[in-house]
């Protein structure tokens, strides 16, 4: 299956985006998972093949009209063959696991412009009987694609992407190595959203082990069985993320001024700490060795039954570094409700989901007319407040 191939023709593309499950095996295009019903009134689903017509890598228009089928005869709704294309019978084997069954016509007075209104045309000749006995069936199955090679960090088709037309966008974070150090509340969600971007590598450090206090404010949902085990905290998020990509890299430990210059080579680290003399040595590291970083932080009290707080979010890069020591703390006595486990998950979350935004904003993915390096959002009021901008 070559996806390349696929995001290279706009016919092709169009197939596989709007459900088709496609795929290109040698010089024929497969459309999967096709409803038909048998003679016997039974719901089934076939694949249809045609050749395809290549130069280079461009499609061009089918050089026929035939389509050939797997699966038994189509047939309308009582059991009949249908008797909108004409067909011929073969056994021919494609040189994979499909089995060529029968062949069929159906030609425009023009011939088929491109692949995706050929597809199209008989999978609606023959899936419209099927859906005729069951409206649940489609031949638009949004079935996910396994990529078997190693063009794509993910285990299956960014089908989300390419229906939007960002993969050239995508291109700007593609090449990225990211660290995350901490996979607590906010670490875990930065995680959970840097996993589905198409960054090259992620590096998550945590010597810590997954307790209970830590399934009410992680994504996701961590069995009882899970937890009684203990695993590790890095462990755990590489078994929940390696199944949709690869290239996760988990260090089972606390970053220190021992193993520190594991962070050289990142383009961009996340610090999700809640030690400030730890946070103070991986900053200065940074700094040292211009590379790019995003601090984030919650404060949370309780004020007459209720909670109060703010969320921060700090970068800095080699370019832009005056302000940190006024923005990050770095006392060791805080009085913060937050260090008594106070579960707020929403607030993880959302200081994630600002950190991310925010590095995807100094990567080029959005725009960035603010160039803000401090981000202050205070709960009880609604209130985001920019700081320390540059110019645009």
């Amino acid at each position: 299956m070559s996806q390349q191939l696929i995001n290279l023709n706009p016919d092709l593309k169009q197939l596989r985006d709007e459900g088709y499950q496609i795929e290109i095996y040698g010089g024929h295009l497969l459309a999967h998972h096709i409803p038909y019903v048998t003679n016997n009134r039974e719901v089934k689903h076939g694949i249809l093949v045609c050749d395809l017509t290549l130069s280079g890598k461009q499609t061009v228009k089918p050089q026929n009209h035939v389509m050939m089928f797997s699966g038994e005869h189509p047939c309308d709704k009582d059991g009949k063959v249908i008797t909108g294309i004409q067909h011929g019978s073969i056994n021919q084997r494609l040189g994979n696991e499909v089995v060529l069954n029968f062949s069929f016509s159906n030609k425009p007075p023009a011939g088929y412009p491109n692949y995706y209104e050929k597809v199209k045309r008989y999978a609606d000749i023959i899936s419209a009987p099927a859906k005729s006995l069951n409206k649940d069936v489609t031949e638009k199955p949004f079935l996910p694609i396994e990529i078997e090679n190693e063009e794509s960090v993910f285990n299956y088709h960014d089908t989300n992407s390419s229906r939007a037309n960002i993969d050239h966008i995508n291109n700007k974070i593609a090449n990225q190595c990211i660290a995350i150090v901490g996979l607590g509340g906010t670490g875990s969600y930065i995680l959970d959203l840097v996993a589905k971007s198409c960054v090259r590598e992620i590096h998550i450090f945590d010597g810590d082990v997954m307790l209970n206090h830590n399934a009410f404010r992680s994504p996701g949902a961590i069995s009882i069985t899970e937890l009684v085990k203990k695993p590790s905290k890095v462990g755990y998020y590489d078994s929940v993320y390696s199944k949709l990509r690869r290239n996760i890299i988990p260090h089972d430990y606390y970053l220190s001024m021992s193993n520190i210059d594991l962070l050289l080579g990142m383009d961009y680290v996340f610090l999700c700490i809640d030690d400030n003399q730890v946070r103070t040595s991986c900053i200065e590291f940074l700094c040292e060795n211009g590379i790019s970083f995003i601090d984030v932080g919650l404060g949370v009290n309780a004020l007459d039954d209720c909670l109060i707080g703010s969320i921060r979010v700090t970068c800095g890069t080699k370019d832009k570094k005056d302000h940190l020591d006024q923005r990050i703390p770095k006392s060791t006595n805080t009085e913060n409700d937050y260090s008594t486990n106070i579960q707020i998950v929403e607030l993880n979350a959302l200081n994630a989901t600002q950190a991310v935004i925010k590095w995807k904003k100094m990567s080029g993915f959005y725009q960035d007319l603010e160039q803000e390096h401090n981000s202050i959002y205070s709960i009880n009021v609604s209130q985001l407040l920019n700081e320390d901008k540059t110019e645009a």
